[in-house]
């Protein structure tokens, strides 16, 4: 139902007419995000200052509209996705690095800074923001704080969650508060710990204080080939057995890396069944000592056409073709699916073998790319969506790769959130109970239920989650 001219003519008054929308035409814009599920929203706020965020939030609270905070839109799970109507709440306005110190190695920004425009501005200083999830040339640091988001460093350096020190947010009732996590015997709840990942569903935010880290003296980065995927799943678990924990260990199948050298030419061997790239960092002898360690392990276990990065624009490559990995799919399809459910290590080679199972027996091209040190993975169904009845089988096919990897004992999201996509498999990895504590503190923050609703939890009107129908494979691969 659209807005009331009364409520759209105060928002006008709070951001400037110019930054209210509703034109039906213009709101197709922000109907979706990156996952493949879309609604409009009745209007669109961008805000500029945490003032107007708070005005907003009051006027949406007086007459229970439906309020979903927005940032670039690159999210995966269907988070910023508006489901019930109501507004779209756009930070991207509210794009300024306050304050980088370097003594302190913090910085103070905006929820709208985009995340290599921060590593930018505090290479200046030395310093660099760790998590880089792979849309970081688009993504927000506000959206990554709601979303938790990882990226291929996490790995060493940790996800978002480890690296934010404190927010400035605005809840439910449009109250502003400040939830820090800075003091290491800081004394009662983790309210910052609280609502880093909690999807927009518990506040709106409007400041965010980052750690910053020292740009590390040396880094070496290493491409290995490997004949199948499987070979290339064991030399991972074998690096971090051997006691290594890289700073990045990514992982690209066949199909990948096929799409990423034709678009790239990154040198990328695409006779291989899978490759790793592999990174490591530190002062120079330290350095030396593990990639030396990490080559052993690699040709232990089938690797070949080991080539290391001589200069940063070789490695710049290197991470290019991974970080735009997605993107070259195009070359295949137009469109894709993406989940990023995460398995024990040692699983790899039995979940990859069962996504690829999965996949042929939709007969859709699957892809995978993913943050292999940290068994998160990341299969793409590769589909077009011109064709509006194989939207049901990506569907499927997704739901039952989701549901392989919680019976190889996996979580459901490793970084993408959980949001519309997969709300539905709660759940199959929390109980009753669970579930119920969970929404205590949605209620607690959120009495009347307007911040981003209908996500995270199972909503009883949407499509409930499915046991998969194939019982042939299910029964040889005793998946449930």
């Amino acid at each position: 139902m659209p807005l009331q001219e009364s409520v759209l003519t105060t928002l006008r008054k709070i951001v400037g007419r110019d930054h209210v929308i509703d034109s039906a035409n213009d709101l197709r814009i922000f109907e979706r995000d990156a996952s493949i599920e879309g609604a409009a929203p009745d209007a669109v706020v961008l805000p500029a200052t945490n003032d107007e965020v708070a005005a907003v939030i009051k006027v949406a609270a007086q007459h229970r509209i439906p309020v979903v905070p927005r940032g670039a839109g690159t999210g995966l799970s269907g988070g910023a996705v508006t489901i019930r109507g109501g507004i779209a709440l756009q930070m991207t306005r509210m794009r300024r690095i306050l304050e980088i110190d370097p003594v302190g190695q913090t910085a103070l920004v905006e929820p709208g800074v985009v995340n290599q425009e921060l590593s930018l501005a505090a290479a200046a200083h030395g310093l660099f923001y760790a998590p880089d999830p792979s849309s970081q040339k688009a993504c927000t640091i506000g959206g990554n704080a709601a979303e938790n988001s990882g990226g291929p460093h996490c790995l060493y350096y940790g996800v978002t969650t480890n690296h934010v020190l404190g927010m400035e947010v605005v809840f439910a009732d449009g109250t502003v508060h400040w939830v820090s996590g800075d003091a290491p015997d800081r004394v009662g709840l983790d309210l910052c710990g609280v609502l880093v990942g909690s999807e927009g569903t518990l506040c709106a935010i409007t400041k965010i204080k980052v750690r910053l880290l020292r740009v590390p003296p040396t880094i070496a980065t290493l491409l290995a080939a490997f004949p199948t995927i499987e070979t290339a799943s064991q030399a991972v678990s074998a690096i971090i057995a051997h006691g290594i924990v890289p700073a990045a260990l990514e992982m690209m199948d066949q199909v990948t890396v096929g799409a990423v050298e034709a678009h790239y030419h990154a040198g990328y061997p695409t006779d291989a069944g899978a490759v790793l790239l592999v990174e490591v960092d530190g002062i120079a002898e330290s350095t030396r000592e593990l990639m030396s360690a990490i080559r052993d392990e690699l040709t232990a276990n089938h690797g070949y056409a080991l080539r290391e990065a001589k200069t940063p624009v070789e490695r710049d490559l290197l991470w290019a073709g991974r970080k735009g990995a997605i993107g070259a799919l195009g070359r295949i399809k137009p469109n894709y699916y993406l989940h990023d459910g995460v398995v024990p290590r040692t699983k790899l080679p039995q979940i990859l073998s069962a996504v690829g199972e999965i996949g042929e027996h939709y007969k859709l091209p699957v892809a995978n790319v993913f943050h292999a040190g940290d068994g998160n993975l990341h299969p793409n169904i590769l589909f077009d969506l011109r064709d509006r009845e194989i939207l049901h089988q990506v569907e499927s096919a997704g739901e039952e790769m989701l549901r392989a990897v919680v019976e190889f004992g996996g979580a459901l999201s490793g970084e993408h959130g959980i949001g519309l996509e997969k709300s539905a498999f709660m759940p199959w990895v929390f109980s009753p109970d669970d579930l119920r504590t969970m929404h205590q503190v949605k209620d607690a923050f959120d009495a009347e239920g307007i911040m981003n609703p209908g996500k995270i939890f199972p909503d009883p009107g949407r499509k409930q989650a499915r046991m998969p129908g194939r019982t042939g494979l299910a029964s040889e691969a005793q998946w449930w």
